[in-house]
């Protein structure tokens, strides 16, 4: 049985659909999953409890999804199962994203449980290496993505992000622990200045109206402004750590990632082919050729 320490996003989800047995949703107190009910609820401070709790639902497999807040580890709330885990969960927490992750697998890999891939127990979430977008990436685009590897095994050895926004050589922005939307919004023009008030973020998601024609509506009002947005001309580039454990925090991007990018002027979104998943692709392909961006699975 399968068991999915689900965080935000609609990763979990999309890995569960997948799956012809649902599977057990264990969710952090305070961090629900955003389009999934929780079967099991946690702190960090009974992550023992836990892993005794799912041996005795006969799990066997664990797969960590989802984006979920670093907790702060409150001694005071420790049970008696937990208390043994101590050493391990206050190192882990001292560490950047990837080795905290580790040792969180480790834990579970000790307690005999088998640590499961997102892109495994789904494979359609990896798309094919191409450009499937109209537009494609030109020369300029290409050189910058030189200057983004360079960036991301500079942030790699720091644990660091999984994103950077490059134009013609320059590095615009590299991705914090707020992640690559925030990343993006720093980098967007005031709305009055896009000459639209409207909401991109509720029309890109309403899959019951007429995208494409919305987001033309969109576009044509902002056809003279986007010469002056700060990543006319750049790249979202996104890519796993160098030497990352792939089995959990593999990059992802979806809508919301298109439209933070088109928010910002940018001129396309390169992705490692085989380390980014893309969630609802065909809407993330739709929101580019809208708003004539490119996404190259490179």
């Amino acid at each position: 049985m399968l068991a999915l320490i689900a965080g935000r996003g609609g990763l979990p989800a999309a890995v569960a659909a997948a799956q012809e047995v649902p599977p057990l949703v264990c969710a952090l107190e305070g961090q629900p999953p955003d389009t999934l009910p929780a079967d099991l609820t946690f702190r960090l401070e009974t992550l023992g409890t836990l892993l005794l709790q799912l041996g005795e639902r006969g799990v066997t497999d664990v797969c960590l999804c989802g984006a979920i807040d670093r907790p702060v580890l409150d001694p005071a709330a420790l049970d008696a199962e937990t208390a043994p885990l101590v050493p391990i969960l206050q190192q882990a927490l001292g560490q950047g994203d990837d080795g905290a992750l580790r040792a969180v697998m480790q834990l579970f890999e000790k307690t005999g449980f088998t640590i499961r891939a997102a892109h495994e127990l789904a494979p359609g979430l990896l798309p094919d290496a191409g450009v499937p977008t109209k537009r494609q990436p030109q020369p300029t685009h290409r050189a910058d993505v030189a200057t983004a590897l360079q960036v991301l095994a500079e942030q790699g050895r720091a644990d660091l992000g999984q994103a950077c926004v490059i134009k013609r050589g320059e590095v615009l922005a590299r991705e914090g622990e707020a992640g690559t939307d925030v990343m993006l919004a720093g980098l967007a023009l005031p709305r009055e200045d896009r000459g639209w008030d409207g909401d991109p973020v509720t029309w890109s998601f309403d899959l019951a109206g007429d995208l494409i024609g919305q987001a033309a509506d969109w576009l044509s009002n902002t056809v003279e402004d986007a010469p002056d947005a700060p990543g006319a001309g750049a790249i979202l580039f996104k890519a796993p750590k160098p030497g990352q454990d792939r089995r959990a925090d593999l990059p992802t991007i979806g809508p919301g990632t298109a439209m933070h990018a088109a928010e910002a002027g940018l001129d396309g979104i390169v992705i490692a082919a085989g380390g980014v998943i893309v969630l609802d692709r065909e809407q993330v392909i739709q929101i580019c050729d809208a708003m004539g961006m490119f996404l190259w699975v490179r």
